[in-house]
Order: C-alpha cells, then structure tokens, then sequence
C-alpha cells in the first residue's frame, strides 16, 4: 500500500489494507488504534512560561556586555552605577516578555477552530465524535458546510465539490469522484478521490475512509517541515550584535589605554584609576540602548496594532522596512478569496456585470436564481462560492431573489455532475405551465439548445449566433475568468422521466455570466506604492497559469504580454537550485506550485542577498513563511499553522496593510538609528573628554557626573527620538537591503565628527574656566571649572537631540516642535540637569559650584554652537549629495 499512491488504489483494496469495510469499525478497534497512533491532531507549538520568556531576553549580547559592566561596577564599590544599569537591563528584558505576551495573546484571539466533530459509521450506526477521536479506516460522511476532519479516499460521491484553497492555493473548489486515477505524481490539487484534512465541503455530499491522521496528514506534512525550519535572524538583530561587538572590543581598548597612560603617569593610584577606567566604560556604554530599541519597536508595534497589524516578534517592525521582495499568496491576499460576478453576456452583448439593470420577469436572472442551491441564512448566503456568487450579484443589484424564489418553488430537479457539466430544476409558472431552468458549462449547455432570448423575443438560434457565443467564451476564458452558460425552457407539464435527455434539450439560451476571484480593490495601488518604494511585488499561487497571470497584470505584479515572467510549479522542477537562483530574477508571477516550491523561491532571492517578506494564509504558505526573513500571515482567513509560523499576522487581511508596515518598518530604523547617532556622539564626546582631561593631568569629572548625564541625557531625549515622525520622503527611497547596518548613510561620520565636536566645546568650556577663572583660589576655580565642563556637556547634548531629528535635514524643515513628546523630553531634562546645580544640598552631592551669570552665558553659548555647527555641517552634505 506503501508504494502505490493511494489515489492509485480502488477502495476494496484500500478496505482490506486497512481491515475496514462499509460498515465502520468496531469500539474496540477504534481504542486500540488510538492507543496505538495516538489523537487525530497535529504537534502543538511549545510554550514558554512568563519567567521562560524573561530569562530569554537576557541573551542578547548586548545585555551580557551591560550585565558584566554591572559586575564590575558593583564589585569596584560603584553600587550606584551598577543599580541603574541592572535597572535599565530589567526595564529591557520586561519590555520584551510583555510585547511578546502581547502578541500571543492577540493571535490565540483569532484562532480558528478546525473540524470539532466529524460524522462517522462504527458498527453500522453514524454517530458523531470529536475529530480528534478518528482513527485510520473509520468510515466519515461528509455534506456540505462540513471541515474534512482528516485526510479520506472518497469511496462514495454525490456532486461533491471541495474548497482547498487553504492547502493547494486554488480559489475554486474542486470537483471530487470515487473513481481510481492512474497518473503518476499527481499534485494536491488534482487528487480527485481524495479529500484533505481542513479541506472544505462546498457541495454536495460523500463518504470517504479516513487514510491518514495528524501528523501523517497533507496539513501534517507541512507542520513537520515547519519544526524541521530554522529560525531566521532579523537585519536588526544582526545590526544589534555587530554593534555590540563593536562597542566592546572599543570599550576595552579606549578602557585599558587609559588605565595604562594613568599607571605610566603614576598620577593616581591602582584603585582610583581603575575606578576611572570603569567610569569611561560606563561612558562609552550606551546602556540605554537596549532600553530604547525595545520601546521605539514596541510604540511601533502599538501603532501597527491600531493600524490591523499584530507583531508576534519586535524585529519584524524594523525587517519589514528593509524588505526588497514581497512574496505574496494570491488567493485570499491579493485576492478577496470570493467569487464574483464581472461580465454579463446577454443578447448578443458582452457587458460589465455593474452596468445590468434586470427586469423582474428576465429569464437570465431568474435562472442564475433558480438553478442554484444556495441557502439564504442569518448568517448570509450558504453553499458553493460560485453559486452563492450568482444570487449575491442579484441582492447587490437590489434584484427580488426571495420573491422569486417563493413565487417559483422548485418541484423537481436534476443535480450538477462533473460529466455532463449541467445543473436543471423545474418550477411551476402562474400559468399551469413549467420553467426549466439550466445552467452549466456553455459548450456543453449549447449542444441542446435551439433557441436564443433576444431583446424578449425567443429566435431559432443560427450558427452564427452560436459561433460568437463560443467565441465569447473563449475571450472570456483567457481572461481568467469561469464562464456559466444559462439557458430555459417551457413545458405543460414535469417531465415524468427526470433524465438529461428528456428535460435538457430543445433549450433557449438566456445568456453568460463571467465570473473570477477578483482583485482586493486597495491591492493595486499598494502594489504601486511598493514599487516606488523599490520593493518588488511577486504573486505565489496554487492557481492555473493564466488565472494567476490575469490577476498579476489586473494588479500591475506584471504587464500585459509579459508571458516569460510567469513559471510553474512542473517547470521550477525542471531547474536544479543553481539554475533557478540564476534566473529567478526573470519571475514575477509562479502558477501551481507547492509548498516546497514556495521555500525554493524565498531561499533564492535570499541568495541574492535580498531580504523577503512572504505573505499567505493557507497551510501551504507556512513552510516559506517561517523561511522567509518576515511571514506574514492572515487573521481573519488564516490557517492557525500559517499564523503560527508568521512574525507578524494581519488583523483584517489587507495587503495594503503591508505597505503602511513597510512604511512603519522604515521609519521604525530611521529613528533607532537617530537614537544611535545621538547616543553614540554623546557618548563618544563623554569619552573624548574623560580621555584628554586623564591625559591632560586635568581634575577629571566623577562617576556620578558621567552616570547622571547619561541618565538625564541617554533615556528620555533618546526615547523622545524614537518616536518621531516620519520624514516625507521615506517612502521614494530604495530599500536598505540585508548589507545596511545602523550605520549605514553618513552615520557613522556624523557620530565620529559630532562626539569630536561635543568633546571638544566642553574642553573648551574648562580650558577657559581654568585660564580666566572668576574665583582666585585654585580649589574653586577648579570647582567652577568642573562644573561648567559638567554643565555644557549635559547641555550639548539636549541642544544636539534637535539635530538628531534627522540625519541630513534641517532641523528647521524636519519641524522642531512637531514631536510633543520630545519636547516635555528636552524640559524634563534640563529641569533635572539643572536641579543638580541650582538646588542647595544637590550641589554638594553632586560635587558642583553655583554659577554666575556670566559663567551661564558661556555654558549656554558654548551649547548652542553644536546647532550652528551642525547645521553648517549638513548644509555642505546636502549640496555634495545634489
């Protein structure tokens, strides 16, 4: 059984397989095979405790280089420094457990439920169970509305038709049988005996024997090549290490310098130099930094949340704005995953669906109606979605469907089957007389018809007429559109044999319908905007070539004629990976594939070096979800696999909904690394300061200086600017790609040149309080000089934040006032700079003298030439760069 597809098999051998019959199984046999196989359920993801979630976060690398920053300090009599640190790492690692719970709790939240219950016949008696209770050979009967509780081979089929969207990515459900198959390697999709686990019954009704469960479904399948998956890493969190890296191995250098130069100078003792060399780490470290790219990406994630988008993990935001390839699942995603009425063919005339107005007595609408097994519910429209797509036309239209309906009941009919393609029912008329009414497939519909309605006149229908219908058809079909022939006919009395051949000949045609999974109206210009954006949109899709090439054209993926960017799943077979990586910057658009291929295209553009997101709701979309640098799943139609395997899940399904977190994603980096600069030239200018006054035989600043600057400076003006807004032309820029890093841009020269430049205004600002000193004793004017160094390098770097707005821009055109948080930011911290100066009782513990005015007056000066500075400085780069 093991070697020949089941699908290959016939059910009696299937039977004797699996030592099972149309009866069902027995109590006992069903409790053995669970014991034996297990429940009918995939793996559960594993969950992590609160605490387990906390204790993670401290394994980014840079959290260990401030834990053992922490260390030391505490254990060189620093307590002080090493309490705000560990504060500062543990407001961190909290920050990330709650967005992570967060998250969570908002994706188990939109959590389907898959098939509950599921009938089935043991012992010769239907009973209903918990899907979970089903064991292979157990005997399951399936009707419309039902969710396939495992994977069947159908022994038994009346008109079944089965929606796989989820599992194949084909949006029109599919036609099944219980006849044998012969052709080897069938794909998914066209297993016509088989009904899969998730699967949904759309019409009609069957019975199947149940062949495979859990984990050894099709759904299962895909679940374990999800656990085999390795994690991504994100830009960012690549960014955050190199940095942190890079920072150390500075830190240490800078550290040890100056604890070598302080021993060589013999200035200080072994202990007072150690103490200096870990206020100068204390300073280079941006211990804040953890603190302030978890809040800018968790206030990003508030504002996406407001927006339909549900971070599972913090660095999606910022990946998302690095994104160069949108790999995006048609059906459901770019599509609205329902079908629905686009062009209307009656007398003679091919027209937009939107433009019919119907009369009440139309035979066309009253047969798109009537032969139809649509149920109208409270709850909406029930049945196959290209039926429940003819009656919603008509409700849309304001057409009377349920007065039709009352006022012609059916009184007999002849279902739909796959061979004569052709659906009838009969229906009394005021008159004593009959309407049959018929739809089907327009070639075979048109073999019995002899008539035609024109203008409300029924004519013999001519060759001519019918060679334009065929015609028509055609048209409609290379469009990617599914065409429905509707035709009639009038009789004295039922029929009293309900046969193809009795009622369905001597017909008159009524008209076509084309219908298509259509576009979601806000796709197109969301497509359009990621291309000016330099993001290339892709489409993905279980559908037949020419479907998907419609719709990528309708939706600008790719224009018109553009026959050689389309591939399929059986051609990508054909390519070995170094043969397909070569080429796969020729596809816009892959047709009928499966979910391997879908990983084979986000790993080839990885190999490019291009970072991808690949957006998809169905089971089939998970594997390149977790593969990808960013999945993106779906919310409302959303498998829970494929939600589970996303970074982030999209609350309403909008595809534009990607390109305003692309545009969040983006802003989300240009702030960090705002924050960066700001942090790093700040730091760096501490440093530079502490460094030549140690080299210089100055009285250096204390560690409760350096720490109290860096609190007052280095958190809120820090966080202040990770929420700025965004810069107008963030969107026309290309994407950074997988290369960028924080200080990618003209970063990091602005962070070399602007701590120079802060370093050296505060030595400045002591050099001249020591050589025209305002005090005559040395203590003091040591004391007054000290303080002015303390105070200018605080101010600085309150008055370098505004230009901190933005990396190039003005701060006079980027707005100075326009972020009200980062202007309480920069009061509240002046207010706490200056209280340690101003306020009696705080001087003495921070070591600092009053000043007078003129001694504010040069602190003040001094400050602000770090805005004229820069300014000029960024006027002259925007000129180069023009």
């Amino acid at each position: 059984m093991a070697k020949i597809p089941i699908y290959q098999q016939p059910v009696s051998t299937i039977y004797q397989a699996l030592q099972t019959d149309d009866h069902g199984l027995s109590a006992a046999t069903v409790q053995e095979r669970l014991a034996q196989n297990g429940k009918n359920a995939l793996n559960q993801q594993k969950t992590t405790s609160l605490l387990q979630k906390f204790i993670a976060q401290f394994k980014d690398f840079m959290i260990i280089v401030l834990l053992v920053a922490a260390l030391i300090a505490g254990l060189t009599g620093e307590v002080v420094d090493a309490i705000i640190i560990l504060i500062v790492v543990v407001l961190n690692a909290i920050f990330g457990v709650f967005q992570e719970a967060k998250a969570e709790e908002a994706i188990n939240a939109l959590k389907e439920m898959s098939a509950p219950n599921a009938t089935v016949r043991r012992d010769n008696v239907v009973t209903t169970v918990k899907s979970d209770e089903l064991v292979v050979g157990d005997i399951v009967l399936l009707e419309a509305g039902d969710i396939i509780p495992a994977d069947l081979r159908l022994t038994e089929v009346g008109s079944l038709k089965v929606e796989e969207s989820a599992l194949t990515g084909e949006s029109v459900p599919v036609e099944k049988s219980a006849a044998v198959l012969t052709a080897d390697d069938l794909a998914i999709g066209d297993r016509a005996n088989m009904a899969f686990m998730n699967s949904n019954v759309t019409y009609g009704r069957a019975t199947g024997v149940v062949v495979a469960t859990g984990m050894q479904t099709e759904v299962g399948r895909i679940a374990g090549m999800l656990e085999a998956a390795d994690e991504t890493t994100t830009p960012l969190q690549a960014n955050l290490t190199q940095l942190g890296k890079s920072l150390t191995i500075l830190i240490l250098v800078i550290a040890a310098i100056v604890f070598a130069m302080g021993m060589w100078r013999q200035a200080e003792s072994l202990i007072d130099m150690l103490l200096t060399a870990i206020s100068l780490a204390v300073a280079a470290i941006p211990e804040g930094l953890p603190a302030i790219v978890t809040i800018t990406l968790a206030l990003g994630t508030q504002r996406m949340a407001k927006r339909h988008a549900i971070v599972r993990k913090l660095p999606a935001v910022e990946t998302l704005g690095s994104t160069d390839i949108i790999a995006s699942d048609k059906t459901g995603t770019l599509t609205q995953n329902k079908m629905t009425v686009e062009k209307v063919y009656q007398n003679h005339q091919l027209v937009d669906a939107a433009t019919v107005d119907f009369a009440r007595d139309n035979r066309l609408a009253q047969t798109m109606i009537l032969s139809n097994d649509t149920k109208m519910t409270p709850d909406g429209l029930a049945g196959d979605p290209t039926e429940t797509a003819l009656v919603q036309y008509q409700l849309d239209r304001h057409y009377p469907v349920q007065q039709v309906l009352t006022d012609l009941p059916r009184v007999a009919e002849i279902p739909f089957d796959s061979e004569r393609k052709l659906m009838s029912t009969v229906h009394p008329l005021p008159d004593q007389r009959f309407l049959i009414a018929v739809k089907g497939a327009p070639d075979e519909l048109l073999k019995r018809t002899t008539q035609l309605a024109r203008d409300g006149q029924v004519v013999p229908l001519t060759a001519d007429d019918r060679q334009t219908i065929l015609t028509t058809n055609h048209d409609l079909a290379t469009q990617a559109l599914r065409v429905l022939a509707f035709a009639y006919r009038i009789v004295d009395q039922v029929p009293s044999e309900l046969t193809s051949d009795r009622v369905e000949n001597d017909l008159v045609f009524a008209g076509m319908v084309g219908m298509i999974d259509p576009e979601r109206p806000e796709v197109a210009q969301a497509v359009a905007d990621a291309k000016a954006a330099g993001i290339r949109p892709l489409m993905i899709t279980g559908d037949h070539k020419d479907t998907a090439a419609a719709i990528a054209t309708r939706l600008g993926i790719m224009t018109a004629g553009e026959t050689q960017a389309v591939v399929t799943g059986a051609e990508l077979d054909e390519m070995d990976d170094a043969t397909f990586a070569k080429r796969v910057k020729d596809f816009a658009v892959y047709a009928r594939v499966a979910p391997e291929h879908k990983v084979r295209i986000v790993n080839a553009w990885q190999q490019h070096g291009k970072v991808v997101a690949m957006t998809g709701d169905g089971v089939n979309d998970a594997p390149a979800l977790k593969a990808a640098d960013i999945g993106i799943g779906m919310g409302i139609t959303g498998t829970e696999v494929s939600k589970g395997a996303s970074d982030m899940v999209l609350a309403d399904d909008n595809f534009s909904t990607i390109v305003v977190a692309v545009e969040e994603g983006r802003k989300v980096f240009a702030n960090i690394q705002k924050a960066i600069q700001y942090l790093l030239s700040a730091n760096l200018g501490e440093v530079l300061t502490l460094f030549m006054m140690t080299m210089l035989g100055w009285q250096i600043l204390a560690p409760v200086h350096i720490l109290w600057i860096n609190l007052v400076t280095d958190t809120l003006p820090a966080i202040a600017l990770g929420v700025e807004p965004m810069e107008r032309n963030i969107m026309k820029q290309p994407p950074r790609g997988r290369q960028s890093n924080f200080f990618s841009g003209g970063v990091l020269g602005g962070i070399l040149y602007q701590g120079l430049l802060e370093g050296g205004i505060t030595l400045f600002v002591y050099w001249m309080a020591i050589t025209y000193p305002v005090h005559a004793t040395a203590s003091l004017a040591h004391a007054d000089a000290l303080t002015m160094a303390f105070a200018t390098l605080g101010l600085i770097q309150l008055f370098h934040a505004f230009n901190s707005k933005s990396i190039h821009g003005s701060i006079f055109t980027v707005g100075l006032f326009r972020n009200k948080f980062f202007n309480w930011a920069i009061l509240i911290a002046f207010a706490l700079l200056a209280m340690t100066i101003l306020v009696p009782g705080l001087n003495s513990l921070f070591h600092v003298a009053s000043l007078n005015l003129f001694q504010w007056s040069i602190v003040l000066g001094a400050s602000l030439m770090m805005i004229v500075i820069v300014e000029i400085v960024k006027f002259f780069q925007r000129r180069v760069v023009k």
